[in-house]
């Protein structure tokens, strides 16, 4: 845990921010930094809440830095832009993901991948360039590089796109990257929350028959008939597990929680892929076994590249993707953030900072 060194910003900014690693969040008055050549600044409007917040504002990964203004589903409209910057101007839709920066000269940048840059700049709570600290989207502004910077399409509601800049280009990039968005597949997806239901969504749309696996029975209706899932699988009933053996192309495993890789392992065909975009804290157990015998293959994926996110951004704009959500105002994020521990919310909350955070002062 550290804390942020004293500098001084000449842009006055407003937002909440997480004090210490109780994790409540309080009115917080700071500053970004002049808009300069190349970057783009813009009035947040909305900014999702992603699970990583509830980790960061409590410091249980052991890298916040307080004080903390979270937010990496961040949308809003363009107020000013640098006189270098080419692909924006004023009164743009516009969003910020997971990232800010990335050093531009490694292979990862080369490729469009900035996500898997060693020296990716998070968007709260990072060292910047200039060695100030980020600080998110729960905040009335925000100052970017062009670079890093996404096009929302009028088509999609700036409320719905915030989410998908975390939580949609998760699921998206690994189901492009393995293969698994060509129509007809046989998908699995492992769990049903925030990026459970995203999976599923995408999915659909790129033309796969989608399973929905859960420890919840009580999840199935949810699953089937509002988010129109093929069918649902009870990981815990060991007679509809084996009915579905051997029967997936792919399965995206959104679960952070520790649970059993084996079984999953065993729905998958030969040549079958088990992707993990969840986090467990602890190591899974995974021997050898369960892989050789269908030359199976297990992997992971963080979020996405700016081009990537860009085409997924446009993607879920043409196919009617978009997130649930339960917009709330910002002095109910402390209680959002305990509901978010429950796994109380479907599926996503998302603050409407435009209509609230200056009342809320």
């Amino acid at each position: 845990m550290a804390s942020q060194p004293e500098v001084e910003h000449p842009k006055k900014a407003f937002g909440w921010a997480a004090r210490d690693k109780s994790g409540v969040l309080s009115p917080f008055k700071f500053s970004r930094r002049e808009t300069g050549e190349k970057d783009v600044a813009f009035k947040v409007l909305y900014c999702g809440i992603c699970h990583s917040d509830l980790h960061m504002v409590k410091n249980e990964w052991g890298n916040s830095i307080y004080p903390i203004v979270p937010g990496h589903e961040v949308a809003g409209e363009v107020t000013e832009v640098g006189s270098k910057v080419k692909n924006f101007k004023v009164g743009d839709r516009v969003g910020v993901g997971c990232m800010v920066g990335s050093c531009h000269s490694c292979q990862s940048c080369a490729d469009n991948l900035e996500n898997y840059c060693s020296k990716m700049i998070l968007t709260y709570s990072a060292k910047n360039v200039d060695g100030t600290i980020t600080y998110g989207g729960y905040s009335d502004t925000m100052v970017s590089d062009e670079q890093f910077v996404i096009r929302i399409p009028d088509a999609l509601p700036l409320e719905a796109a915030a989410p998908l800049l975390c939580a949609g280009i998760t699921v998206f990039s690994p189901l492009k990257y393995f293969g698994l968005d060509k129509p007809g597949l046989q998908l699995g997806v492992v769990g049903l929350g925030g990026l459970g239901h995203m999976a599923v969504k995408f999915a659909k749309a790129f033309g796969a028959n989608v399973t929905v696996i859960s420890t919840s029975p009580n999840k199935k209706n949810e699953a089937i008939e509002h988010l129109k899932a093929d069918s649902f699988v009870v990981s815990r009933e060991q007679d509809q597990m084996q009915a579905v053996m051997g029967t997936f192309d792919g399965i995206i495993d959104t679960v952070s929680a520790l649970h059993p890789l084996i079984p999953l392992l065993g729905l998958l065909k030969n040549h079958g892929k088990l992707v993990m975009v969840g986090a467990p804290e602890k190591p899974l157990e995974l021997p050898a076994f369960s892989l050789i015998g269908g030359r199976k293959i297990i992997g992971g994926s963080m979020i996405g590249g700016i081009k990537e996110t860009q085409e997924m951004i446009d993607f879920a704009a043409k196919h009617d993707v978009k997130p649930d959500i339960e917009i709330i105002p910002v002095d109910y994020v402390n209680t959002a953030m305990e509901r978010l521990l429950k796994a109380d919310v479907k599926y996503r909350f998302v603050i409407d900072i435009g209509n609230t955070l200056k009342a809320s002062s």
